[in-house]
């Protein structure tokens, strides 16, 4: 029963498994796991490579390639071993430690070398960088590539719609048109900035022993610059070196990464609401699938369930981003546990926003403008032109302008014919009043179509 998705207690690994299937890999316990044992292998080798460690002689290059194919070629087999360990054990570090022990005994090179698994560390030194790289990969191998799906398929769309003019709709209200195209581009616009500050968001790490001071360290080794060698390892693993900790580091960068991830999320809600408000407009069709059921008692439904979709698990993303951005960065004193439940749940928050990104491209896929009835609204609202007309009055110095077409205009709606009657009556030069009578809702869009191609 528990391996059945049926039963599984959470939907990322029951209904949403296949769609949250990049991200097992990296943040399943299995992924942590593999991160830990990358991060001790790479402490190893940098103890071994420091002059001042007398004890412990320079490794060969195979004896390398060796220690680090225990993380790259780690598997199911290796994960289960740990778990035994950690059943007697009941610490999850410490599990890692012994784990790497007993491969490593068997090799004469490695034997004299095994005492110097986990040397001077605490457990954080291992969990906050094992954390670090599986944000980083899960951030640039999975994450962004389907953000970047998401934001491929709206420039697409935003391109194809450049000229199709649309009426706005500020507070609920008829509005100045604009085009579908650029309303699709604004959205562009704003994914790939924090698209950009997500990429940009450095992720720190360190590793300084119990408190932050080297302590051990000292003792065991004065004369070896412990800074230094921690900077080195650190930043080998592509991270920031962060030089002052407590016994944790403090996850400020885990708290900006994900602020800048629930940025987008807000983006990608704020997306879904109008596009699902596009469809109640009929704006937009949606393709129907055959054999598939928009209500159980409504044959006729086509509900935007991918928007839906997407919107619920954003929320629930968001919700837990924000946790962890207002939770991570607090620990009482030099260290307290309750960091570590939290962090487990990182991956759950990736694997929300990752479900949201595949909804939002099937619900985009499903979309197909319906120029009609754009057009319909567009020419049932003459009133929006308004706006034009009383700037053109005002750039030829005429009494009143807004006030004029206040009194024309507001809370109700006008005829095509009543708006040309009051152009016609204006002392503007005849060019300008040309303009003016040849400007239909439908061609009142500006740089609209422009500004969408450009994107």
């Amino acid at each position: 029963m528990a391996a059945d998705p049926l039963y599984a207690l959470s939907p990322l690994d029951g209904r949403y498994a296949g769609a949250c299937a990049p991200l097992r890999p990296i943040f399943s316990e299995a992924g942590l796991m593999r991160a830990r044992v990358r991060v001790e292998v790479e402490w190893l080798v940098a103890l071994a490579a420091e002059p001042g460690v007398t004890e412990v002689a320079p490794f060969s290059a195979a004896t390398v390639d060796l220690l680090r194919a225990l993380a790259t070629q780690f598997g199911p087999a290796d994960a289960q071993r740990i778990k035994a360990i950690e059943a007697t054990t009941n610490h999850d570090v410490k599990a890692i430690e012994y784990f790497l022990k007993e491969r490593l005994q068997a090799h004469a090179a490695l034997a004299p070398a095994l005492e110097f698994v986990h040397f001077a560390c605490t457990s954080e030194d291992i969990n906050n960088l094992a954390y670090a790289l599986m944000l980083r990969e899960g951030r640039d191998a999975v994450l962004l590539p389907a953000l970047d799906g998401v934001i491929a398929d709206l420039r697409g769309m935003a391109h194809a719609h450049a000229d199709l003019a649309m009426l706005s709709r500020t507070h609920g209200q008829t509005a100045s048109p604009t085009t579908l195209g650029k309303e699709l581009a604004n959205v562009v616009a704003r994914l790939a900035r924090q698209r950009a500050q997500l990429a940009a968001v450095s992720i720190p790490g360190k590793i300084n022993g119990a408190v932050g001071n080297y302590n051990a360290h000292v003792v065991a080794y004065p004369g070896v610059d412990w800074p230094a060698l921690s900077r080195r390892l650190v930043e080998s693993l592509g991270l920031e070196w962060n030089p002052y900790t407590t016994q944790i580091e403090p996850h400020d960068g885990i708290a900006e990464l994900c602020d800048a991830l629930g940025r987008i999320g807000t983006i990608l809600i704020d997306l879904c609401r109008d596009a699902w408000g596009y469809v109640a407009l009929g704006y937009f069709r949606q393709a129907t699938r055959a054999g598939e059921v928009g209500s159980s008692t409504m044959p006729h439904k086509v509900n935007p369930i991918d928007f839906e979709n997407a919107e619920g698990n954003l929320g629930l993303a968001n919700a837990m981003l924000g946790h962890f951005s207002a939770k991570l960065p607090i620990s009482r004193w030099q260290r307290d546990l309750s960091d570590s439940t939290v962090l487990r749940s990182l991956g759950s928050a990736f694997g929300h926003v990752l479900i949201a990104c595949g909804a939002i491209r099937r619900g985009l896929g499903k979309l197909s403008a319906d120029p009609a009835r754009l057009a319909a609204d567009l020419d049932g609202a003459w009133e929006v032109l308004a706006e034009a007309v009383q700037t053109v009055m005002r750039s030829h110095g005429l009494p009143e302008p807004y006030e004029q077409l206040k009194a024309l205009t507001r809370g109700r709606g006008i005829e095509r014919e009543a708006l040309r009657d009051f152009i016609q009556g204006l002392a503007l030069p005849e060019p300008a009043k040309q303009r003016l009578l040849a400007l239909t809702p439908a061609s009142y869009h500006g740089l609209a179509p422009a500004l969408a191609r450009d994107i």
